[in-house]
């Protein structure tokens, strides 16, 4: 995976329900080595993107290409086989073994691999100490993981996985201080291991401490992109609530 490579693009994909449009000719490129922050109020479009991202949902017009071939009808299944992974901000862990939810996708991997993985996200030293004797990762009889473990294993799962595009949807929500600063390490790692990373948070302090490039959405459409170094908290801030000179102009215009 070559370093600064576009691994997925989204060419002015559009996406309505009952009539009613939710995303407006979006478009976006997600590159390899970077950390793409996805901000806005909700209802901004930011989920719709990521669910056609992803496969979930399909687009009424517009283009996904991945590695610069267009995907003609983006299944879950198949962005899971070209590498795309969502860790959603409620981590779905399965009542089984520590072992079996990382092996999620994968059932066949050995621990060992599954460490290795991991390695590139900075989380194998985490899940080599956890304890394995456990029957279950979740429950009142089992192991309870805090939030910024669960992450750590969510992103280990999606290593495991081949990930290349590793989508975290609010993945720093309701953790403590010192699990959010471990939390935002691993996403670094990520995409210090040549990952395209999509960071959807609320968070404005975690965008400007990881994010490359910020992109705002109000409205469903994308209303600006700015790398990290050319803007400030205020001006993304004016962009969001819509009091930013170029987002008036826009809105009186459409």
């Amino acid at each position: 995976m070559g370093v600064h490579q576009t691994i997925l693009e989204a060419r002015t994909v559009s996406k309505a329900f009952f009539g009613n449009p939710v995303l407006r000719e979006v478009s976006i490129e997600l590159v390899a080595g970077r950390i793409h922050a996805l901000l806005g109020e909700n209802g901004a479009g930011k989920s719709t993107l990521i669910n056609l991202l992803s496969g979930t949902l399909r687009p009424d017009g517009g283009q996904i290409l991945v590695d610069g071939r267009p995907i003609a009808s983006l299944t879950p299944q198949e962005a899971h086989q070209l590498g795309i992974a969502v860790v959603q901000q409620d981590i779905s862990l399965f009542h089984r073994s520590l072992l079996e939810n990382l092996r999620y996708g994968r059932p066949e991997a050995s621990y060992a691999e599954i460490v290795r993985a991991a390695e590139t996200a900075n989380a194998a030293e985490f899940i080599e100490k956890l304890p394995h004797k456990y029957d279950t990762v979740v429950g009142e009889r089992g192991l309870t993981l805090s939030g910024g473990q669960r992450q750590a294993v969510a992103i280990s799962r999606a290593l495991n996985l081949n990930a290349r595009l590793v989508i975290m949807d609010e993945p720093t929500a309701a953790l403590a201080v010192a699990e959010t600063r471990k939390v935002l390490q691993l996403i670094r790692r990520l995409a210090e291991g040549g990952r395209a990373v999509i960071l959807i948070s609320h968070n404005m302090h975690d965008v400007f401490e990881v994010a490359d490039r910020i992109v705002v959405f109000r409205r469903g459409r994308k209303i600006a992109e700015r790398r990290r170094s050319e803007t400030d908290p205020e001006e993304v801030v004016s962009f969001i609530t819509g009091a930013h000179p170029d987002v008036r102009a826009l809105e009186t215009q459409a």
